[in-house]
């Protein structure tokens, strides 16, 4: 009876199967436009002061402000090309880029972006293991790539911050006590829990071959590391048109500074694409390089507007749509 029995119940779960992912699906589509207005709602008055200051602002540089936003995709897109030994179909990749983006703004730091970009490597081909690798490549060679910008700016320009005003007196101490105590608890973890262990170095082994892999292909490399340099430049260049648009009376390579420390500051927080905490400490940062704090926050929203608010509903629907095409 069993042996008759299963090749009729088969067809049974697989038909099953198949009406769930038929029902989910439409669902999966429409989630990133129902997130974008939740998002909207709930940050409509920072919303609608942005657009003030932006129908006060000098047009060209506004301009060169959302071209620079567009570079931002293109370098990512070129970073992730460069993790990853398999090529990728490059229309694709670049949409999976600006989906990406919108995703990034709507989960908590950076789960979004990373989701969408392992979904499409795996439906490219590349097994999860080196798929998983390749992210944890892009996201150190970022981290790199920013903190040398701003480490070399900041030899350059020593005066470019008051790093005194950026934290509260007494803030260092009670700060490197709660880094250290998480690399202590993570290090225990290790030491006492074995499947853990044996997780952690299995995926360091994989990740160091997968970086050795790039690395032995000139244009895979340069594509890698110079992506990951040009996306932080990208992004601070477009803050820096955008003060210019609205008058800050910062100079250029000080705002640079000023979004590069403001964004490696954040980089701990979780929420959904840094949004508040970001403005927050972009707004303290430009302060902290001599801008008025009304111009400022003024600079800030308007940037904000640029580079999150107007690329987050088409970048949903692109999310929505690369789903239902399958091609995440």
């Amino acid at each position: 009876m069993i042996a008759v029995r299963l090749p009729q119940a088969l067809p049974r779960r697989l038909a099953f199967r198949s009406a769930l992912r038929s029902a989910v699906r439409p669902v999966l589509c429409l989630l990133p436009l129902a997130l974008v207005i939740v998002v909207a709602v709930r940050h409509w008055s920072v919303l609608a002061e942005g657009f003030h200051h932006l129908a006060t602002a000098q047009w060209p540089w506004l301009v060169a402000a959302a071209a620079a936003t567009c570079g931002t995709w293109v370098a990512a897109a070129f970073t992730r090309q460069g993790a990853v030994m398999e090529r990728l179909p490059v229309r694709r990749l670049l949409a999976t880029q600006f989906a990406a983006g919108a995703a990034n703004h709507l989960f908590p730091t950076g789960l979004g972006a990373s989701a969408v970009n392992l979904r499409f490597m795996t439906v490219c081909g590349v097994p999860l293991a080196r798929s998983s690798a390749a992210l944890a490549l892009y996201l150190l060679a970022e981290s790199i790539a920013r903190l040398t910008l701003l480490t070399g700016l900041l030899i350059a320009f020593p005066g470019a911050l008051r790093i005194g005003s950026l934290l509260p007196d007494g803030a260092v101490g009670p700060l490197l006590l709660g880094i250290g105590a998480v690399l202590a608890v993570a290090a225990l973890a290790l030491l006492l829990v074995r499947r853990l262990r044996t997780a952690v170095f299995s995926f360091l082994r994989t990740a160091l071959g997968e970086a050795r892999s790039v690395h032995t292909r000139p244009m895979r490399a340069l594509a890698l590391w110079g992506g990951s340099l040009a996306f932080p430049t990208l992004q601070a260049a477009g803050l820096v048109a955008v003060g210019m648009a609205l008058g800050l009376p910062v100079p250029p390579a000080y705002m640079v500074v000023a979004y590069l420390a403001a964004t490696v500051a954040v980089a701990l927080v979780p929420t959904p694409g840094g949004i508040g905490s970001v403005e927050a400490a972009l707004i303290i940062a430009l302060v902290a390089a001599g801008g008025p704090v009304a111009v400022a926050t003024a600079v800030v929203l308007a940037y904000r507007i640029i580079t999150v608010w107007l690329p987050l509903l088409p970048g949903a629907l692109t999310l929505g749509a690369l789903v239902r095409l399958k091609v995440i």
